[in-house]
């Protein structure tokens, strides 16, 4: 019974850095763009990139 007095305080804590850590990357704009990064790998850039071009030639 007694370990109970120091899980649940190290719980407590541990609970609320996850909501700091969250409500930080909420302000931060992390979750702003969800499906902007799945939809950019299936377009393909017309210009070929700077490093192949140096390579070809």
């Amino acid at each position: 019974m007694s370990d109970f007095f120091y899980l649940i305080p190290i719980s407590i804590v541990l609970g609320a850095i996850g909501l700091v850590v969250f409500l930080w990357t909420l302000r931060d704009g992390q979750y702003d763009d969800l499906d902007g990064a799945a939809e950019r790998i299936l377009y393909e850039d017309d210009e070929p990139r700077r490093d192949q071009q140096k390579n070809n030639s």
